[in-house]
């Protein structure tokens, strides 16, 4: 708008206001004043001045108000810039003075993960209820509120590698417009710190705490408690030299395929997590999704994962035909295809993780006019030696038992 300017809004209350239905036109005009400061000169002062009748704003004026607000919020949350940080395991003179003032180093960048739930290869049923669960959390703040309940999440995704756990999350993020805080378990000193990470995350995020089954083997935790330490080192986390952690694969896996993970030295406790993700601490903020994810979830301790702390448990499996075909169609672009009926087929005998799939389909020569074709044949190939080679694994298995 120009200065001075004015323009009308028309504006139809809800229902159970007395101009249910009928338009109310209201006006806005936008002005800018001078404001002298003494010796310090002079300021712009911008506003936008907004007029309507007395029988007007009886009827309609506070709810108004409140459509211009709420409006006014969604389309700044819609046009946000998301974000991705995680903690870092730095142990120098300016991290412990961070840490003094209750603030831990950290590591951010945009966050511009490609994925969306209508590239998930994923069977549309299970796909559709997610979407729906996401959507009615979002707007849920005042059911929370009424029910005594923080508003907040859990989710726990769990599955073979490869099948989706990470672009799950990715999901997540694109669908609600929300920031990731990944959060490194190994990189964390203590329980005190471990709090903070959670307070000072944001509202409109999701807190994600990747291969929790291999992050300070918090799995086994309450099982080396009840022994009486007769072997220290599975009472939390393996011991190397000096009483550091070992690394662990899921370290670089993560920093190549998910985000970024770094080995530190941690005394983080399964009860600390506990009451740092579902305690008292926990309702400070709002609107938040916590998400783990393991590819073992039968080691998980059962505190961890129970429902009413992780609200939601996804199984995201080895890859069935309605998945190939949403990666057929995102890689191919093709929706039917003769080969479709052998896939179909192999895919119920051998099991194969969407990943491993979505690497036979990806043109190896952007030359070859028929791509979809080669590449079908490519996947039948993979599919075939797939299973020549479980079959040929239980022969083996056969003759020793037979030795």
């Amino acid at each position: 708008m120009d200065t001075d300017e004015t323009i009308t809004d028309a504006f139809v209350p809800d229902e159970g206001n007395k101009g249910k239905g009928k338009a109310i036109k209201v006006k806005w005009s936008y002005h800018r004043q001078q404001i002298r400061r003494g010796d310090a000169g002079t300021t712009q002062k911008k506003l936008y001045k907004l007029t309507l009748g007395a029988r007007q704003w009886r009827q309609v004026g506070k709810q108004y108000l409140s459509h211009v607000m709420r409006t006014s919020h969604e389309a700044v949350a819609k046009n946000r810039e998301r974000m991705i940080f995680t903690n870092s395991a730095r142990r120098d003179e300016l991290w412990e003075q961070n840490y003094v003032d209750h603030q831990v180093a950290s590591t951010q960048a945009m966050l511009e993960h490609p994925a969306s739930f209508a590239m998930l290869a994923m069977e549309p049923k299970k796909k559709q209820e997610i979407i729906d669960d996401l959507e009615t959390f979002s707007k849920s703040q005042d059911y929370y509120a009424k029910i005594g309940k923080a508003w907040k999440r859990g989710y726990l995704l769990y599955g073979p590698p490869g099948t989706g756990k990470s672009t799950m999350i990715g999901c997540m993020a694109n669908f609600l417009n929300y920031d990731v805080y990944d959060i490194d378990l190994t990189a964390v000193k203590d329980n005190t710190e471990l709090r903070h990470l959670i307070v000072n995350t944001g509202s409109k995020s999701i807190i994600v705490i990747e291969d929790i089954d291999c992050s300070l083997h918090l799995s086994g935790s309450r099982e080396a408690k009840k022994s009486n330490q007769g072997n220290k080192e599975s009472v939390d986390e393996e011991k190397g030299d000096e009483g550091k952690s070992k690394a662990t694969l899921s370290g670089p896996l993560n920093f190549i395929d998910g985000q970024k993970k770094v080995e530190g030295t941690s005394k983080v406790t399964l009860s600390g997590l506990l009451n740092s993700i579902d305690g008292l601490w926990s309702a400070c903020g709002g609107e938040r999704l916590i998400v783990f994810t393991t590819n073992h979830v039968e080691e998980l301790d059962p505190a961890l994962i129970r429902r009413g702390r992780m609200d939601v448990h996804i199984e995201l499996g080895y890859c069935g035909f309605e998945a190939f075909k949403v990666l057929a169609k995102n890689y191919l672009e093709v929706e039917e295809h003769p080969l479709f009926e052998k896939v179909k087929d192999l895919l119920e005998k051998v099991n194969i993780s969407p990943a491993e799939v979505a690497e036979s389909l990806m043109p190896k020569n952007l030359r070859d006019e028929d791509k979809a074709s080669q590449c079908l044949r490519d996947l039948v190939r993979t599919l075939d030696q797939k299973i020549q080679e479980e079959d040929g694994g239980k022969g083996k298995k056969e003759t020793q038992v037979k030795q």
